[in-house]
């Protein structure tokens, strides 16, 4: 198993923070004209939002750590770790491709959909080995998230159709999607400090 370096907690671990800062705040700058229940995170990163500045940022170090921990995250398959990475790729291109202050956008909403994608299959794709290895990386707890991702998806989905609660759908998924890097990198470093331990206790 490849060694994963420690900083990759951090980067993972302010992945979520940052996200829920960022719609937490801009929301706040909207004040009640937005609602955050049955409206979207894109709504407050829309040309002319008086929150624009608050998600954006929010947007670009989303898809830095995305980037960052897609790099250091060295245990996970290489398949997994390019997805998480055009996941945060996809973060950033959402800035340059912002939602208009009116009406939909179909390159806006294309890279929403490929962010959205890319993040949904990356634990399956990041499986890398069996039991013996950290348990965020084995195929059971893998498969798990990326079908909860999934449900998620088709949830925001129903809702938005029917003009209801996507705002809720939309953040737990996302919310979802931005912690479980932190989940796998906190399981590799964690299954590397036990290895070590077993093997200093060993050579005793």
């Amino acid at each position: 198993m490849r060694f994963v370096p420690g900083w990759v907690l951090l980067s993972s671990g302010c992945a979520p923070v940052l996200l829920i800062a960022g719609w937490t705040g801009a929301a706040l700058f909207e004040g009640s004209a937005y609602d955050p229940v049955t409206q979207t995170i894109s709504v407050l990163g829309a040309y002319g939002a008086a929150g624009f500045w608050a998600m954006t940022a929010a947007f670009l170090g989303l898809g830095v750590c995305h980037l960052v921990t897609a790099w250091g995250l060295r245990a996970a398959a290489t398949a997994g770790r390019v997805a998480l990475g055009g996941g945060g790729l996809a973060a950033l291109v959402v800035v340059a491709l912002p939602a208009p202050s009116s009406g939909g956008s179909l390159r806006h909403g294309a890279v929403v959909v490929a962010g959205f994608t890319l993040l949904a299959v990356w634990p399956v794709l990041a499986v890398n080995g069996g039991p013996a290895a950290p348990w965020a990386l084995r195929p059971a707890p893998s498969i798990a998230v990326t079908a909860l991702m999934a449900a998620g998806g088709v949830w925001f989905l129903i809702e938005l159709r029917r003009h209801g609660d996507a705002g809720v759908a939309e953040r737990v998924v996302t919310s979802v999607q931005s912690l479980w890097p932190f989940v796998v990198a906190a399981s590799c470093l964690r299954h590397s400090r036990d290895r070590d331990d077993e093997q200093a206790l060993h050579a005793r």
